[in-house]
């Protein structure tokens, strides 16, 4: 149990420095945007990606990034499921330190007790028999359904995101992108199982992996919007409690998941929500994070950032 224990934490903490090089790339692209012409774009880092691609910063975040999803696949294979995937949810506790680093500033106590109640809280989620979805045969017409949804929601969100503050936009589009990851998820798992049992051919013809490309593309725009936008904390922490949640609806919608119905899971499910409650209401009145949002805002790719 050891090995796969430390390749989650090492894992986690790889997603963590992608997440923060990343987040450095797109405030060094902004601002080289000189006359401010992303800010004016709906998703403002669309219009940056061009500079994006050119930025060691953010070749080397997505090295490490790759490096990530090696340790986690390590991980997977020495391990379970169920004991790899709420580790992965500690890169919160490191990309919370990362993000202090770049203000200059040590987080206080508070922000580490929220991250410590937003981590707790997936991890407890994630734990609790069942919680774990995307198993048995998906129904591909309930699959569409839920396609549909996530796209409504997504364009529902970012619509909302639109002329609010730094710090809500940012959480806003993060959890769209949780939402694209989490579908992404369920993609892979239909493409993986479609290779082994039905080749490559059948694969190439069928169009969850095409959409499966999209999803995560779609993630890795959004993500970056994120990060750019307000703070990493708030981004990593929504986008880690997003995912999984979308992933077990999916569970049960589309995959046949069966909840279970003791008393033990179902507080331990109350439990996780109360800590997740309480830890995004810890960050989001967290001064160092305000101030992190305000810095980001002014000079990253948040779309009103000349009215800040």
């Amino acid at each position: 149990m050891v090995l796969p224990v430390l390749l989650g934490f090492v894992a986690a903490f790889l997603f963590a420095a992608s997440a923060a090089l990343q987040r450095r790339a797109v405030l060094r692209a902004a601002d080289s945007d000189a006359e401010h012409r992303a800010s004016t774009h709906r998703i403002p880092v669309l219009w940056l990606f061009r500079r994006l691609l050119r930025q060691r910063v953010w070749l080397a975040g997505w090295t490490t990034n790759l490096l990530g999803f090696a340790s986690q696949a390590a991980a997977l294979y020495f391990g379970s499921v169920a004991l790899v995937q709420p580790l992965l949810v500690t890169q919160l506790l490191f990309a919370l330190p990362m993000a202090s680093a770049a203000m200059r500033q040590w987080p206080p106590f508070r922000d580490w007790l929220a991250a410590l109640a937003i981590s707790g809280g997936v991890a407890l989620f994630l734990s609790v028999e069942g919680a774990a979805p995307l198993e048995g045969e998906a129904d591909r017409s309930r699959l569409v359904v839920a396609i549909i949804v996530a796209v409504l929601t997504i364009a529902t969100l970012l619509q909302i995101a639109q002329r609010r503050g730094p710090m809500v936009y940012s959480a806003l589009v993060a959890a769209s992108a949780g939402i694209c990851y989490a579908m992404s998820a369920a993609m892979m798992k239909l493409t993986a199982d479609s290779l082994v049992d039905d080749g490559v051919l059948a694969t190439a013809l069928d169009w969850p992996g095409y959409l499966l490309a999209l999803t995560t593309f779609s993630g890795l725009v959004l993500g970056h919007q994120a990060y750019g936008s307000g703070s990493l904390s708030i981004a990593v922490a929504v986008m880690s409690t997003v995912n999984p949640v979308v992933s077990f609806t999916i569970g049960l919608l589309v995959f046949d998941a069966v909840p279970s119905t003791e008393a033990g899971p179902l507080a331990a499910v109350a439990l996780s929500g109360v800590l997740l409650v309480a830890g995004a209401f810890g960050l989001s009145h967290s001064p160092a994070v305000r101030t992190e949002t305000r810095s980001t805002a002014t000079h990253g790719v948040y779309p009103l950032r000349g009215n800040v």
